[in-house]
């Protein structure tokens, strides 16, 4: 990295941001308290509002939004007549799955081959400490240009949408001119990138009764219909025979525009095991940013150590369909609902419901506030231009802060990068990602305060 005082401070405070990261993944914030205590994450929140008042921020605040969870709020004043600058990032994490197939345990942060590995260390935690160090950069370099915002949430991974609510109740809290949302991630290691795109994104939860309780399968199979069985053939009717989405009514046509995904490239990032087939067609970068996309996330069905030879009598299965911009949410849990149960056979009883929705997401690249990143990250990857990419995942935020603040740029940055293995075991961030990315945005608020 080209030496200059900003990234020389944020180097400097590397050794102390991973200390602060440990202290931040120690917290289980898992917003679902049927698994994890809830103080768990009001303890993250609270460390985040303690961090937040030691940088200076005023009126900093644990904001009990409406699902029950905490996001933690404050402001930084900067010069009179100033932009005004929201960041954003989330605490809460997704469970760590299989504790014992961690290589290291999952809340606690562990230095291995270069990588700092724990649950939350790069989505988002390190979201959070990347906006600390940016600050706290420019704090020992002449100050902060503009006013920040910063909002950390409580409850992203689960879709609850309190702090979506919460901000619809007060719209004036996160009102600013630029929206940085630190909660996506350069295409690779390396090559800084903002995201344009997001996928929404619905959760149904389909549930077949076929018997009043389950029958032994030798006295009875062969004729009784069988829960899961039915429940298997409805799941299945959601794919074609290349693997691609197929949901009665939803187009699944849609192109991206933009920077491509080589399939050797993806099969390498999504380590696919040799000889297994990527699944629907087209290029990759319309299949995961431009396309729907379902994924059967759950089963309920008898696990295969202690299984008794029963037919079934009901089975229920989680499912989540990915939508891109221009597919409404709504339309589509309508055609997914729609479509479980007319492929439902046997007369077999079905009932479905939703749990959890978001809408798709595009940004407007053309503005100020893009063309002062791109600057940045210029500044933070010497040799590497700033690019567009897209992201399967959901934010449901960035809609609704579009929504309240039509005149505010909204760029998506982060440090999921592929290597990164968000939401999956032994979860890790790259502290090169994160002293770049922090350079960038430090980089990014004295050039947009400029512009």
């Amino acid at each position: 990295m080209s030496s200059n005082p900003v990234a020389e401070t944020i180097a400097s405070l590397m050794p102390r941001a991973k200390e602060e990261l440990t202290e931040l993944v120690a917290f289980k914030s898992v917003a679902d308290f049927g698994q994890f205590p809830k103080s768990e994450s009001e303890g993250a929140a609270s460390w985040i509002a303690q961090a937040l008042l030691a940088e200076g921020f005023q009126d900093v605040a644990l904001l009990d939004t409406p699902d029950g969870t905490q996001s933690v709020y404050g402001y930084l004043p900067g010069p009179e007549g100033a932009k005004t600058v929201l960041l954003y990032a989330h605490y809460d994490v997704q469970p760590p799955l299989d504790e014992d197939g961690w290589t290291t345990p999952p809340f606690e942060l562990t230095e291995r081959d270069g990588r700092w590995y724990g649950r939350g260390a790069a989505d988002c935690k390190g979201g959070v400490i990347m906006h600390l160090l940016a600050l706290r950069a420019l704090r020992a370099n002449g100050g902060v240009p503009v006013h920040v915002k910063v909002i950390a949430e409580g409850s992203e991974e689960q879709g609850t949408g309190g702090l979506e609510r919460y901000a619809e109740e007060h719209p004036e809290l996160l009102a600013a001119d630029t929206i940085v949302v630190g909660d996506a991630g350069n295409f690779r290691a390396g090559q800084p990138t903002v995201t344009i795109t997001l996928r929404g994104m619905t959760l149904v939860r389909v549930r077949i009764d076929t018997l009043q309780g389950n029958l032994h399968s030798g006295q009875f199979g062969g004729a009784a219909p069988d829960a899961l069985a039915a429940l298997i053939r409805v799941l299945d009717s959601l794919r074609s025979e290349d693997g691609s989405t197929t949901v009665d009514g939803l187009t699944g046509d849609s192109g991206w525009e933009g920077l491509r995904y080589e399939e050797e490239q993806f099969r390498k990032d999504a380590k696919v095991i040799d000889g297994v087939q990527l699944i629907g067609s087209g290029p990759v970068a319309d299949r995961v940013w431009g396309r729907p996309a379902v994924t059967v996330l759950g089963i309920d069905c008898p696990p295969v150590v202690g299984a008794t030879p029963s037919v079934q009598a009901s089975a229920r299965a989680l499912i989540s369909l990915r939508v891109p911009p221009g597919v409404e949410a709504a339309e589509a849990t309508k055609l997914l609902q729609a479509h479980l149960e007319a492929h439902t056979p046997w007369g077999a009883r079905v009932q479905t419901e939703q749990i959890g929705q978001g809408q798709a997401f595009r940004a407007d690249p053309s503005g100020a506030a893009y063309s002062a990143m791109a600057e940045a990250m210029a500044v933070a990857y010497p040799g590497r231009q700033m690019q567009y990419a897209g992201q399967g995942g959901s934010i449901p935020l960035c809609n609704t802060l579009a929504s309240l603040y039509p005149q505010a740029e909204i760029l998506l940055i982060g440090l999921s990068e592929p290597e990164a293995k968000i939401h999956a075991v032994d979860e890790s961030v790259s502290p090169e990602e994160l002293e770049r990315l922090s350079v960038a945005e430090a980089l990014f608020l004295r050039n947009y305060a400029a512009s």
